[in-house]
């Protein structure tokens, strides 16, 4: 476990030790293979496929359909004790045959588990050995995820750069087209981000390509017949026509440059690579459409600038019920580092910053975004909630910021919890939050003042009707 901090004054004495035990007690992340199930959803036609037990594919299921409110097919090469002792080669080869039998997918998404990355199967080399009794066959493109080796934002991530590796591998001189188009690789956000981010590449008049769109297989219209394949998704064409790409931006201040899949892109490809922060708040959000307009050349839209503007006047509104607010965040690297940089700007503190996640990098980003945090914020990865809440306890904290787990917590420190990210599953709508943009921000800084004025009035002893 690595922990570090923003220069700050030291901890309260009973802050607890970092290294009094060695196990995780309630994750602050998931595994490494529901990434990159998520991401294989988002191509159009494709169908996730996980190399290991039944178990793991239902616990995946499990969390994503609580979340989306959307069914989820993920295939399993169903390992028994034979494919323990024996590896699963025979059972991965007689999944996939049955997968292209039933669904006709246009693409197979094989995410490897602890248990086949434990006995040791070379998946890449099944796979192999599998196309060559199938040529011309459904494309199959495996991913290493074992989840003792990283988060679910790590599989994610792995599943992103090994579609831009599969259909980038052409060494075919490249031609730009008339309108060449933009990649946009978003990260772990949701539908309704996904949904909002396609609708600024539109109004600026940019053909973008989202990797991964899952905006409609994983948010989709009620069906009159089950759909085993849901409409929607980044199409087999898009993800071919990358190659011709003007640009590749990436949303992620914590993502090392050899898991990039921008930066495979522009290596492969000879095309720009930009590197952001999740645009939450105002700076991030300037910065993305700064790296927009470069592109396009046009001003911002009247629509924006009007949102922008909105967003700047309600900051004024409440910043009398914010500021000075304490507020612990928690969950993925890149989202906490979005919403660090959205509280440096409206007043809040954020006392602890923490995450499963062990990048390495995210003080580093935190400091980047919000230098006005200095000497204010903990910075903590790799962690539990165990530890998250032995530590905010000493904190006093107003307000958590973070997904559904963290409900606990919130519960026994009786303050509110604004639930935002991934996995929520103790409200509806959680694929429906729009966290991206002056609009997210928007909304968001409407559900934190909120929060904080009930808490308020709930709390008083007359309870005010008029704040």
């Amino acid at each position: 476990m690595t922990t570090i901090t923003l220069p700050q004054p030291p901890p309260p004495a009973s802050s607890p030790s970092p290294h009094s035990f060695t196990a995780t007690r309630n994750a602050c992340k998931l595994c490494a293979p529901l990434g990159a199930s998520v991401v294989f959803r988002g191509i159009e036609g494709a169908v996730p496929f996980l190399h290991g037990s039944q178990g793991c594919a239902t616990y995946i299921r499990r969390y994503v359909i609580s979340h989306f409110k959307e069914p989820l097919d993920i295939g399993s090469s169903n390992f028994s004790e034979h494919s323990v002792i024996f590896g699963g080669s025979e059972c991965l080869q007689t999944g996939l045959t049955n997968i292209v039998r039933q669904y006709t997918p246009s693409l197979i998404g094989v995410a490897s588990t602890c248990l086949s990355e434990t006995i040791g199967d070379n998946v890449p080399m099944i796979l192999h050995e599998y196309r060559a009794k199938q040529p011309g066959g459904v494309p199959v493109i495996s991913v290493s995820t074992p989840s003792y080796a990283g988060t679910h934002m790590d599989g994610f991530h792995a599943a992103v750069r090994a579609l831009v590796d599969h259909f980038t591998q052409s060494s075919a001189s490249i031609t730009r087209q008339v309108a060449p188009p933009v990649v946009l690789l978003p990260g772990f956000v949701s539908p309704a981000d996904l949904r909002h981010l396609k609708e600024i590449l539109h109004d600026l008049g940019l053909l973008g390509i989202i990797l991964p769109d899952y905006s409609e297989t994983l948010d989709g219209p009620i069906w009159a017949q089950y759909e085993r394949l849901p409409a929607g998704g980044t199409s087999i064409a898009a993800l071919e026509s990358m190659r011709h790409a003007l640009s590749a931006i990436e949303f992620s201040r914590t993502l090392s440059p050899e898991k990039s899949a921008a930066q495979l892109l522009a290596s492969r490809c000879d095309l720009q690579a930009v590197c952001l922060g999740l645009p939450i708040g105002i700076r991030e959000t300037d910065a993305f459409f700064a790296a927009l307009a470069q592109l396009t050349g046009a001003p911002l839209p009247t629509k924006y600038q009007l949102e922008r503007g909105q967003l700047v006047d309600s900051y004024v509104d409440g910043h009398k019920y914010l500021f000075g607010q304490r507020v612990v965040l928690y969950g993925e690297e890149d989202l906490v580092v979005g919403l660090a940089a959205f509280c440096a700007e409206v007043g809040l503190v954020p006392v602890l910053c923490a995450s499963g996640g062990r990048s390495g990098r995210l003080a580093a980003a935190i400091a980047a975004v919000a230098p006005a945090l200095a000497g204010q914020s903990a910075v903590r990865d790799d962690v539990d909630f165990e530890e998250i809440g032995e530590f905010a306890a000493t904190l006093q904290p107003d307000l958590l910021i973070g997904s559904s787990k963290g409900y606990t917590l919130a519960r026994k420190l009786a303050i509110p919890l604004v639930r935002v990210g991934f996995p929520i599953h103790d409200r509806i709508g959680g694929q429906r939050i729009l966290h991206l943009g002056y609009r997210g921000t928007q909304q968001l800084f409407d559900r934190i003042v909120n929060a904080v004025m009930e808490q308020r009035q709930t709390k008083s002893d007359v309870g005010y009707a008029y704040m």
